[in-house]
């Protein structure tokens, strides 16, 4: 893995793709929300028989994040999937209403923050979470 300085939070975010369920599209992705006093929040994605009743896992873990630290600015968040075959996925970004969720974030505390892509074989991209949705709500 790529020294990016958030080598543990995509340990972590890879530990949480185990707890999603995923029982319906078999895509299995976790993440880990580091948060500017060193907390860590995991979360993984959530599905639902009901579509869209179920959650991203960036939501998952930025929602409870917020409510369990109000008023504490998030640093970085780690994302990582594995495929049906359970593979991990190189590339995998945020979906548009976890990018909306992330500019909302960054309007709250007036905070930009990373966005850690961690990809197949140790692959990791680092991205300002301001970068991911150029025209937000």
């Amino acid at each position: 893995m790529q020294n990016t300085g958030y080598d543990s939070l995509v340990i972590l975010a890879r530990a949480a793709v185990e707890s999603a369920y995923c029982v319906y599209s078999r895509f299995a992705v976790g993440a880990a929300v580091l948060m500017d006093n060193g907390e860590v929040v995991r979360g993984s994605n959530q599905e639902n028989a009901a579509y869209p009743s179920g959650s991203c896992a960036e939501r998952v873990a930025l929602f409870y994040a917020c409510s369990a630290y109000p008023g504490v600015k998030v640093k970085a968040i780690a994302i990582a999937a594995r495929d049906p075959a359970g593979e991990w996925v190189r590339g995998i970004t945020p979906c548009g209403a976890c990018r909306q969720v992330m500019a909302e974030i960054i309007r709250r505390y007036r905070a930009d923050f990373d966005v850690v892509l961690a990809g197949g074989e140790g692959e990791v991209t680092v991205i300002p979470a301001s970068e991911l949705l150029p025209f937000p709500f």
